[in-house]
């Protein structure tokens, strides 16, 4: 068994939030001013476009977490021999999946002027078609690039790729300011991702070859073990479609419905809403490889326990971005894109809310990985976002934007319930038992305070602007940290949290 770098671990996660604090902020800063430049139609057809193109993701067939997955295996017996056919097989099976993605980008580029001629004017339609065919050169590439990121996740070298995705996410903010500058618009944005796509792959390739040196015999295409790893990989598959779905689908079927600035207003929502799960998964994505490790070498008992543990310190973050965002969210979002995003408030907080637990038992869909497990969650998750789309559909003709949202909470919602069964059933999980330990002291506490700065936001908050907006903020945070540190965490926790800068365990 191959020992976990707790280092990498530690320092994986600080950069992992360090890169999440710095694309919020990033991603807050320029959505307003990306807004202003292209004006809020040109930004919803921006948002359409990306949503349409982004179904083509779905042609990786969760291959990104297989490596992962494999790697870590492979690693875990010592077998480097095994650990090369695998390799040199599916980098083969990328170059495949990479002409299937040309194909298939072009099926959908000569079928929009059906799907969008009542929603989209002749010019907009003009400027989608473009920015679509770009978007298929860029997964074209970017798909099979997303290979070597995956294998140094594999092998625990989470600093180095976080650290590429802080300088990724700032080298891009700097060239979008300034092609807007310019006077860019949004097929302009498009070729900016290419580009750093591009770049940023060629770093990792780089680095995989040089730091952790892989090599690549594209002759040892092995045929039996593609068949394993699709029997694996299939149903990553199946959940990368109704992640897709479940984010995505609104926007189109809402271009389809509507029109475009409904869809940047939805976009809006959805957004801060998939903000929040990206605190919780800043751990979560780290622990495929030690869930592999664990389900070979520990009990269930253990499994549970880590699952425990991962999510209260989790919790800690999101009842945080949680509780601040249903004291001073609207407020942040007139501030921030207008008031005629007004809406993106309701959409984003109620996708927060049911995304909590889900996101909390982050640890358990690894579990289900290592295990190979997923195939019942898959089936009932494509099932459920099916009837999503569907009542979506029906929904957005009568209630426009909240119908969708509504229709994708409800989806969320059901599909919790379905996946605490099937923890219970695949490593023993006690639903009740994980919510009493790790959720239920941090609710009441933090209840509690967000009841009393409601009252007195209420009574005595009346200017709306940065300056008071951002003092509140700054009182709130403080009265939050007093709580947890004293009333919510354990004494190992207060003691790693004194000693963050030695070598202590995160996890």
């Amino acid at each position: 068994m191959f020992n976990t770098d707790t280092n990498q671990i530690k320092y994986g996660v600080l950069l992992s939030y360090t890169n999440i604090f710095i694309s919020v902020i990033l991603g807050l800063v320029l959505t307003p001013f990306i807004i202003r430049h292209l004006g809020d139609s040109e930004y919803g057809l921006y948002t359409l476009t990306g949503s349409f193109v982004s179904y083509l993701c779905l042609m990786d067939f969760g291959l990104n977490n297989t490596i992962i997955r494999y790697v870590a295996k492979y690693r875990s017996i010592n077998d480097k021999k095994g650990e090369e056919h695998f390799l040199s097989t599916i980098i083969s099976t990328y170059l495949i999946i990479a002409v299937g993605i040309v194909l298939a980008g072009f099926l959908l580029y000569f079928n929009m002027d059906g799907m969008f001629s009542k929603s989209l004017t002749p010019t907009e339609l003009h400027k989608s078609k473009i920015m679509v065919a770009l978007l298929i050169l860029n997964l074209a590439i970017t798909i099979p690039g997303g290979s070597f990121i995956a294998i140094c996740n594999g092998y625990e070298r989470f600093v180095f790729t976080r650290g590429v995705n802080i300088i990724k996410g700032i080298f891009r903010s700097v060239l979008i300011v300034g092609i807007l500058y310019l006077g860019g618009d949004c097929i302009s944005l498009v070729i900016i991702d290419t580009i750093v796509n591009l770049i940023f792959i060629a770093v990792a390739y780089m680095y995989v070859s040089r730091s952790i040196a892989i090599k690549f015999a594209f002759t040892k295409f092995n045929k039996v073990l593609l068949k394993d790893i699709l029997n694996y990989s299939f149903w990553i598959f199946i959940l990368a479609i109704t992640q897709q779905f479940q984010w995505q689908s609104g926007q189109i079927i809402l271009g389809m419905n509507a029109n475009t600035i409904a869809v940047g207003v939805y976009g809006v929502g959805i957004m801060l809403g998939t903000y929040y799960g990206t605190f919780a998964n800043a751990i979560n994505n780290l622990l495929l490889p030690k869930a592999t490790a664990m389900v070979v070498h520990k009990t269930n008992r253990d499994i549970f326990q880590t699952m425990v543990q991962i999510a209260s310190i989790n919790s800690y973050i999101l009842f945080f971005i949680l509780s601040i965002f249903f004291l001073f969210g609207r407020e942040f979002i007139y501030l921030w894109v207008g008031n005629i995003y007004s809406q993106a408030w309701y959409i984003a907080l109620i996708i927060m809310l049911v995304n909590t637990i889900p996101l909390l038992q982050g640890f358990g869909n690894s579990v289900l990985e290592a295990k190979g497990k997923i195939r019942a969650k898959a089936i009932w998750a494509l099932s459920i976002i099916l009837l999503v789309i569907v009542c979506g559909y029906f929904l957005s003709f009568r209630y426009g934007i909240m119908g969708m949202t509504l229709s994708v909470a409800s989806g969320l919602f059901i599909n919790m319930l379905f996946t605490n069964w099937y923890y219970s059933k695949v490593f023993s999980f006690k639903p009740f038992s994980f919510i009493r330990k790790a959720l239920l002291k941090p609710v009441v506490y933090i209840s509690v305070l967000v009841f009393l700065v409601t009252v007195i936001n209420t009574v005595y908050a009346k200017e709306v602007s940065w300056p008071v907006f951002l003092l509140k903020i700054s009182l709130y945070l403080f009265a939050y940290f007093i709580i947890v540190y004293l009333f919510l965490m354990d004494k190992q926790e207060r003691t790693y949290l004194k000693k963050i800068r030695n070598e202590q365990h995160i996890i």
